[in-house]
């Protein structure tokens, strides 16, 4: 079911919404890293549902249990599995769902696929699955750190049509985590929690954009053709739910400029090393990061499952109405944040490992 990523750093996550609980194997990893087990559930908090006004009141605590892979914190070389016991479950909730599908949900197309879904909560189409990706990300983001200094570090761009004003290299995590909605601009932050409470009460729900850089990143990470860096980027983000867009560098900008204004002079350096002048390639030329920040975006759409009434169909094809209950984000985009950097960290540290295992030998 396409539940494993990876190539050397390599992830299965498992579980459903409203099930037992939902986690994450983690093969691959070097040994002896010394892993920050409170960095991890720290990501996990991030997050966890019902930390804010703005997103889903679900109450979870999200406690991270590692089974294995691990001695006194550090790692083995082995699988690392993790799991999250679900405690707040409520499938009574989604009985209306269990009969009619929800307009651009998962449901039709994963009963016309499979014949048969988890209708509590969408089963693996849920975002709880990505728990096991930011718990894997956690580890991942800790192994580029400690190989490399890397930093990955992502925020919220866009909130419907209210974009704020940032620059890549001045943001940090305080300014990140300085307000529920997790933008580093506080005044497009106020207008953005007011903007997704006021939508919420409304009963409907609202996408946008986030944005992440990637600071110091290794040179070299990507391969040519098919497994280029931003290819791989592409597919890690753009395989969390509610994704619809991806852009790096440039991105759909650049295309309005012409080669001259976009392209990125190098500029010489006493080591050889590769730096350019303007960062229009977003870190990443011929499918290969060259040292400078990476930068990219991740477009989300509007929350599906929404309280207004909306047409659709039942299972046996005929024509019904919909006001979905249950507990929803309005708005999904300030918990998708770690989501976004976990599967940025996870491309990083896998094409790492795949990097020193080609070039290491000489």
């Amino acid at each position: 079911m396409g539940s494993s990523f990876g190539e050397l750093f390599r992830i299965s996550t498992f579980g459903e919404s409203h099930g037992g609980g939902v986690g994450v194997i983690v093969d691959g990893c070097p040994p002896r890293l010394p892993l920050d087990l409170e960095a991890i559930q720290a990501e996990l908090d991030r997050r966890k549902p019902g930390q804010s006004k703005i997103t889903t009141p679900r109450k979870e605590d999200d406690r991270v249990e590692i089974l294995s892979g691990l001695l006194d914190g550090v790692t083995l070389g082995t699988p690392i599995a993790m799991v999250v016991r679900n405690k707040d479950q409520r499938p009574q909730d989604y009985q209306e769902m269990a009969v009619a599908f929800r307009p651009s949900h998962a449901d039709a197309t994963y009963q016309a696929k499979y014949g048969i879904q988890a209708s509590s909560g969408g089963g693996r189409a849920s975002a709880r699955e990505t728990i096991g990706r930011v718990a894997a990300g956690a580890i991942a983001k800790q192994l580029l750190a400690r190989a490399h200094g890397t930093e990955v570090i992502a925020w919220v761009r866009r909130i419907h049509t209210i974009e704020a004003s940032i620059d890549p290299a001045s943001v940090n995590l305080e300014a990140v985590e300085a307000n529920i909605v997790r933008c580093p601009d506080g005044e497009a932050a106020e207008r953005m929690i007011e903007r997704i409470e006021a939508i919420g009460r409304d009963g409907d729900s609202c996408g946008g954009v986030i944005e992440c850089v990637v600071r110091r990143p290794p040179v070299g990470l990507g391969m040519p053709v098919f497994d280029k860096l931003e290819a791989d980027l592409a597919k890690a983000v753009m395989s969390l739910p509610a994704t619809k867009g991806f852009e790096i560098g440039s991105g759909f900008a650049g295309t309005l400029l012409r080669g001259s204004e976009h392209n990125d002079p190098f500029l010489p350096t006493d080591d050889g090393s590769l730096h350019t002048a303007t960062n229009n390639s977003g870190g990443i030329q011929g499918g290969i990061s060259n040292g400078e920040e990476i930068v990219l975006r991740v477009g989300f759409k509007p929350t599906a499952t929404i309280r207004k009434a909306q047409q659709t169909i039942d299972s046996s094809g005929a024509a019904t109405i919909l006001e979905a209950k249950g507990r929803h984000d309005p708005c999904v985009l300030p918990r998708a944040v770690p989501m976004v950097e976990a599967m940025v960290a996870l491309v990083l540290a896998d094409h790492l490992l795949r990097q020193q295992g080609q070039c290491s030998l000489w």
